[in-house]
């Protein structure tokens, strides 16, 4: 009785795994590098996610800056080297409050030793008592700059900049800048 072949032979099979077997491993020699590639985006997108949450705080300030319900003494916004201090009437006396600190209607913004700083009832850039709204021991912030552009007949424009990188790996690194109205000011 004569046997019919269906199928592979054993050495078709071998032939197909040692071809297998090879494109297998030089993909598999890229996972590592696509590995770091896929991480290092992951790690930018939360840097970006970071630096743009505080830089729409800070804008949100200067929009409101400036706003009193009444005759409110002094300037609505100081900038200096590096520092941001805002003022507005948010409980709609008709006066910048400045104390308690609780309820203090001066809200300041800083750069200080590599993180962002904020402070409730800042009367001043220097001092004690600031609050860091970036951890330092994640991002360092290099450079906190806001500048302001007066225009003729409309409300002044301000432009804030704000960069950052990741401490782990200083490479990945971050530069945003935003304008923002002060409609008060």
């Amino acid at each position: 009785m004569p046997v019919t072949t269906k199928g592979f032979s054993l050495v078709e099979v071998l032939i197909a795994m040692a071809i297998g077997s090879v494109l297998l491993l030089s993909t598999a020699r890229f996972l590592p590098s696509l590995h770091s590639v896929a991480f290092a985006q992951v790690q930018r997108q939360g840097l970006e996610e970071e630096i743009w949450q505080r830089m729409f705080t800070v804008s949100r300030h200067i929009q409101r800056a400036g706003f009193c319900r009444g005759a409110c003494g002094g300037e609505g916004l100081t900038i200096e080297h590096h520092c941001l201090l805002s003022r507005w009437d948010s409980n709609l006396n008709g006066k910048w409050e400045e104390s308690p600190a609780s309820s203090a209607e001066t809200t300041g913004f800083r750069l200080q030793n590599g993180a962002l700083e904020t402070l409730r009832g800042a009367t001043h850039c220097s001092g004690k008592g600031w609050e860091k709204m970036t951890d330092p021991n994640v991002m360092v912030v290099e450079d906190f700059v806001v500048r302001r552009q007066n225009l003729a007949g409309f409300a002044p424009e301000f432009l804030i900049e704000l960069s950052a990188s990741l401490k782990a790996h200083p490479n990945v690194g971050l530069t945003v800048r935003y304008s923002a109205t002060g409609h008060n000011l």
